[in-house]
């Protein structure tokens, strides 16, 4: 049976397994299965771009990545994703992490879903959402070899109709706060499932401030 290279492995260290152990307890099977399987595709990822980075905070920003859609993660304003790097920041720095090593991991938290930026930064932030691209919208499913793709749904399966239940998921996070998802992808998630739902314009919002 293939298994996942080393270098794409969770770490055992004292660490990962509190973060396994925390989103364990906390998001549903659906959320820490995606996300496990985020680290791994971020960490080949990796492993294919010859990038050196942590696992340790790959593993931290991939586990924590989806927390903010969990109810008890939830604030009534921020942004899902500013939610959970918010939380992934303060569990990190709570087991002794160095503030600067917590922050990267909140960037990548943070922009997650901003296409197009995470990819020209460090490397933990770029591969937080390399995963997270490969797991939810298979952009770059070509990449990955079928053992690779293979081997990380069986140790972390998908569920039966995953792109319709992480919609949901999505949906089910973020519906509270629908002014969140201005300028985001988000706001396709609400206009799927509210077909009244009236989304914010930027060109609105400039043309309707308060400048003469």
């Amino acid at each position: 049976m293939a298994i996942i290279p080393e270098g794409a492995a969770i770490p055992d260290s004292k660490l990962a397994k509190a973060i396994t152990a925390f989103i364990r307890d906390t998001e549903t099977d659906l959320l820490f299965n995606h996300s496990s399987r985020v680290y791994h595709f971020g960490a080949l990822a990796g492993l294919h771009r010859g990038l050196e980075f942590d696992r340790e905070l790959l593993y931290a920003g991939a586990m924590f990545h989806d927390l903010g859609l969990m109810p008890g993660h939830s604030s009534p304003h921020e942004r899902f994703e500013v939610d959970g790097a918010h939380a992934a920041r303060d569990f990190l720095r709570g087991h002794g992490i160095l503030e600067e090593d917590a922050y990267t991991v909140w960037t990548a938290i943070a922009l997650h879903t901003t296409p197009g930026v995470p990819v020209h930064m460090h490397p933990v932030v770029a591969l937080v959402t390399a995963g997270v691209e490969m797991d939810v919208l298979g952009l770059t499913h070509r990449e990955y070899s079928d053992e690779e793709r293979e081997t990380v749904v069986r140790a972390f399966p998908r569920t039966s109709d995953f792109k319709e239940d992480i919609i949901q998921a999505f949906y089910d996070g973020i519906r509270h706060k629908p002014d969140t998802t201005f300028g985001n992808v988000k706001a396709d998630v609400i206009a799927d499932k509210e077909p009244h739902f009236h989304r914010g314009n930027f060109c609105s919002v400039i043309r309707n401030s308060p400048w003469r």
